[in-house]
C-alpha cells in the first residue's frame, strides 16, 4: 500500500540519545539549573549549552509572537482552499542570531489555519526541503490518505493536497511531521503550527475572541555556540521556547483571555503553574469540556503532544502589573521551577466575554463490542528498538482491523516501568478518532484527562482504559508514542478501519 522510503537524517534512536531520553524519564537528568533566571539577573538562555548564543539584555526582553494565521487562497460555499510551503528558513529565535530552520510557510510556530466545523478545509503542501516531509493533523478526524501517514511522502519539489473535512467538534488541533525515522527531528527544527476549529455552536458561549484568543506553543531545544538547534541528547535541552521565542513577555489587557496552550515538544512533559490568576479551564485536546472547570492555583501537565484550553482572567491586576507562567517538572522526578512567560499588563480594555456555566455536552458513550491490549515498551538488547505489543512499526504490517463504526475499549500500558536504564515515561496518541478516558489502573481519571483526547501521558508501569469509536472513513491508521523520539524509533502500530 505504501512505498518504502530510504530514512534522512538519523535512522533510529542512537544510543547516547536514548540513554538522555532514559535518564531525564528516570529523573536524574536534571536540566541545568535556572535560580540565575528566576532571580532575574542577565544571562544568555543558551549559555549552559556549552556556550551557545544568546541575549545580551537577559530574559523576558524579547515580546512573544502570535503565529501569523494563514489566509484561504480561494472560497467556494463550502470549502477553503490554501497552499502551503514546506521549506528550509533562517530565522530568529534567540535574539541577534539567524538559527536554520525546517518550517511550514517560513516561520516558527508556522502560520495558523483558522478552520469551521462542517467546513471543508483543502491544503496544497509543496516541499521546497531537499528531503522528503509530510504533514500530520493532530486530532484531526480526516481521510486516511490525507492524515500523513509515515510512508505517504511529499518528495523534494513536489506537492501534495490534503483534505481536512472538519466533522468534528470546535476545538484546538495542531499540525506537524509525521515523516518515518524523522518526525522528531524536523518537529524539533521547526515543522509544526495550530489548526483551530471553531465550532457551530461556540458563539452562543461568548468566549473570549478575536484577538484575546491566542494559541501559545511551548517547548524545549538546545543551541550550540552558533546559535544552531541541536537534536542531540535530551538533557541538553535547557531553552524553553514560547512561540518560538525564549522567555519571552506578553502585553496583555486588564481581562478575560483565552489562552489556547500546546506542548509542542518532542520528549519533555510540562506542568504549567499560573499562580494565584483566576484560571478555568473550558477544553482540552478534543474540544470543549460539558462545563469550566475552576483550576486556579492548580498545575497543568502536558505531555508531548497535548493541548489545554484554558480562559485566564486579568482583570484583577493593575495596569502595570506583571505575572509569571511557571513550568515545575520537567520530566518524571524534578521538581524545579522554571519561568516561561511573563504577562504585562499594560492597559485596560472592555470584555463582554464571560465563562459559562454549561458548555458542550459530551457525545454518548455507546457499548463497547471489542476490548484490545496495547503495551508500549523499548527493547534494549543492542540499538535501542520501541515496540508495541512486542514489535516494532512495520507500514507493511497491519496490528489492528477494526469494523467501521465500531465502539471499542483499549487498555494501554506503559511497560517500561523497570529497564536497565531506569523507568521510561511515555505518552499514547491514536490518530483518526478521539477517545475518553475511563480509569488509570482501576481509579478514576486524572483532572487532565477530561473530556475528548488523542494524546494522554503514561507514568512508568501504569496503565489507562480508554474507549474510542471508528466512524465514517476506512484505511489505514497509526497509534503510537507521541515522545517522537521513540515513534522515530519505531513504537508505532497500525491499525485498518474496514467494513
Amino acid at each position: 500500500m505504501f512505498r518504502t522510503r530510504v530514512p534522512i537524517g538519523e535512522d533510529i534512536l542512537n544510543r547516547r540519545h536514548f540513554l538522555g531520553l532514559a535518564g531525564i524519564a528516570a529523573g536524574t537528568g536534571v536540566l541545568i539549573p535556572v535560580s540565575a533566571l528566576a532571580a532575574g539577573k542577565p544571562t544568555r538562555p543558551a549559555q549552559a549549552a556549552r556556550g551557545a548564543a544568546g541575549p545580551a539584555d537577559g530574559p523576558f526582553s524579547v515580546r512573544m509572537p502570535v503565529p501569523p494565521t494563514l489566509s484561504p487562497v480561494a472560497r467556494t460555499d463550502d470549502t477553503d482552499v490554501y497552499r502551503l510551503d514546506i521549506l528550509a528558513a533562517d530565522l530568529e529565535l534567540l535574539p541577534g542570531v539567524r538559527t536554520k530552520c525546517l518550517t511550514f510557510g517560513g516561520s516558527f510556530v508556522g502560520p495558523t489555519i483558522r478552520a469551521r466545523e462542517g467546513r471543508r478545509v483543502l491544503v496544497t503542501y509543496r516541499n521546497w526541503l531537499s528531503e522528503a516531509a509530510n504533514v500530520h493533523l493532530h486530532g484531526g478526524h480526516v481521510p486516511a490518505d490525507s492524515d500523513g501517514h509515515p510512508m505517504q511522502v511529499i518528495d523534494p519539489g513536489a506537492e501534495r493536497l490534503y483534505e481536512y473535512p472538519n466533522k468534528q467538534p470546535g476545538t484546538t488541533l495542531w499540525y506537524h511531521d509525521h515523516s518515518h525515522h524523522v518526525e522528531a527531528e524536523h518537529v524539533y527544527r521547526g515543522m509544526h503550527a495550530f489548526y483551530l476549529i471553531e465550532g457551530e455552536d461556540e458563539h452562543r458561549y461568548h468566549l473570549p475572541c478575536g484577538d484575546y484568543d491566542i494559541p501559545i506553543a511551548i517547548r524545549d531545544a538546545q543551541f550550540d555556540a552558533g546559535g544552531q538547534l541541536v537534536h542531540g541528547d535530551p538533557r541538553e535541552r535547557n531553552v524553553i521556547l514560547v512561540n518560538g521565542r525564549p522567555k519571552p513577555y506578553f502585553r496583555v489587557a486588564a481581562r478575560k483571555y483565552r489562552l489556547r496552550l500546546l506542548n509542542s515538544s518532542t520528549l519533555r512533559f510540562l506542568k504549567l503553574n499560573f499562580g494565584s490568576l483566576p484560571v478555568f479551564q473550558i477544553g482540552s485536546d478534543g474540544g470543549l469540556l460539558p462545563a469550566p472547570a475552576d483550576r486556579t492555583g492548580t498545575e497543568f501537565p502536558l505531555a508531548a503532544g497535548e493541548r489545554v484550553d484554558l480562559v485566564v482572567d486579568f482583570s484583577g491586576l493593575a495596569v502595570g502589573s506583571r505575572f509569571m507562567l511557571t513550568n515545575q517538572g520537567q520530566f518524571t522526578g524534578n521538581d524545579e521551577i522554571e519561568q516561561v512567560l511573563r504577562f504585562d499588563v499594560d492597559r485596560t480594555a472592555r470584555d463582554h466575554s464571560r465563562v459559562p456555566d454549561e458548555l458542550r455536552p459530551l457525545p454518548e458513550l455507546p457499548p463497547a463490542t471489542v476490548n484490545r491490549e496495547v503495551k508500549l515498551s523499548f527493547d534494549l538488547t543492542n540499538q535501542p528498538i520501541g515496540l508495541i505489543n512486542g514489535k516494532p512499526f512495520d507500514p507493511d504490517r497491519v496490528d489492528q482491523r477494526i469494523q467501521r463504526g465500531a465502539t471499542e475499549i483499549w487498555t494501554i500500558t506503559n511497560g517500561d516501568a523497570a529497564t536497565k536504564y531506569g523507568p521510561i515515561q511515555h505518552s499514547f496518541h491514536m490518530h483518526m478518532t478521539q477517545f475518553r478516558v475511563l480509569d488509570r489502573d482501576g481509579r478514576p481519571p486524572l483532572p487532565g484527562d477530561a473530556g475528548l483526547k488523542d494524546t494522554i501521558p503514561l507514568p512508568p508501569g501504569t496503565s489507562v482504559r480508554v474507549q474510542a469509536t471508528f466512524a465514517d472513513y476506512l484505511g489505514r491508521y497509526l497509534y503510537h508514542c507521541h515522545m517522537l523520539e521513540h515513534s522515530s524509533a519505531g513504537m508505532m502500530g497500525q491499525m485498518e478501519i474496514v467494513d
